[in-house]
This record gives C-alpha cells, sequence and structure tokens, in this order.
C-alpha cells in the first residue's frame, strides 16, 4: 500500500542542511504524524512522502521554494527604541516574539541596533535555504 493524499501517515525524518549541519531529527522521538497533502508539512516533504510504502527510506532534495520559501526584504522590521518595552534589553541575535496582525505570535530575530531603532528579521530561520530530508515511512492510517 502506498501513501496518497488524504492519508494519514507517521515518519521519521532528519532535516539537514547544505553542509551536513542537522536542524530537526524525529530519531529518539516519537514517528512525525500528519495528513498527507493537508498543507500541514513543507510543500516539498509532503510531495515526497506521496507514494511511498511503509518500510520505504528515501533522501530528498527540496529548494528553499517549496521549503520555507525565500528570504525576504518586507519581513525586515523596523522598530523606533522607543516602542520597545523597558523590560527588554535587545541584542544582536537575540530571539524576541511579536504578535502579528492575526494575534498570531511570531518569532524575531534582532538583527540590527543602533541608538534610534532596532531592526527585526521575520523570515523563518530556514527562509532562503535549500534542505535535505531523510525519510522513512513508518505507518499509514
Amino acid at each position: 500500500m502506498q501513501a496518497k493524499q488524504g492519508d494519514a501517515v507517521q515518519v521519521h525524518y532528519t532535516g539537514k542542511l547544505e553542509d551536513g549541519s542537522v536542524f530537526d531529527s524525529s530519531v529518539n522521538r516519537e514517528p512525525l504524524g500528519f495528513t498527507l497533502g493537508a498543507g500541514q508539512m513543507i510543500q516539498g516533504f509532503d510531495a515526497a512522502v506521496d507514494g511511498m510504502a511503509v518500510g520505504d527510506k528515501k533522501t530528498v532534495n527540496i529548494p528553499a521554494a517549496q521549503a520555507y520559501g525565500e528570504r525576504r526584504d518586507d519581513m525586515m522590521i523596523d522598530v523606533p527604541i522607543e516602542q520597545v518595552p523597558a523590560d527588554i534589553k535587545p541584542e544582536i541575535g537575540m530571539q524576541l516574539t511579536l504578535q502579528g496582525g492575526n494575534g498570531q505570535p511570531m518569532p524575531v530575530i534582532v538583527t540590527g541596533l543602533d541608538e534610534k531603532k532596532i531592526t527585526l528579521d521575520a523570515n523563518h530561520q530556514l527562509a532562503g535555504k535549500d534542505l535535505i530530508f531523510d525519510i522513512e515511512l513508518v505507518k499509514i492510517g
């Protein structure tokens, strides 16, 4: 039986960057469960699992456009320093969470800082990166 759109599946995976560094893995954890084609996973990962059978293993290269997209300049946000809450002492590399327009939390990284403003990067940390996944389908249904 092969996995198809609409199937509940479980996979083990290891996600790596092109330099071989691992950014996430389900090894030593429960397998990752999701519904194939439901938009719960990045496009390239979803497409890679489609057609696999239980026990199949594969390695896929997913270009940035089918992963977390390209880095976008419009996701760089300048905030006047006087709007930063007094209890926050921003530093380059610090991770903060803003509230998006729809109330959703939006993680950002401080990438610039001067006496007038801080610059926040709201791009996903993997935006603009091609990803490599080792995938094993462990369950359908």
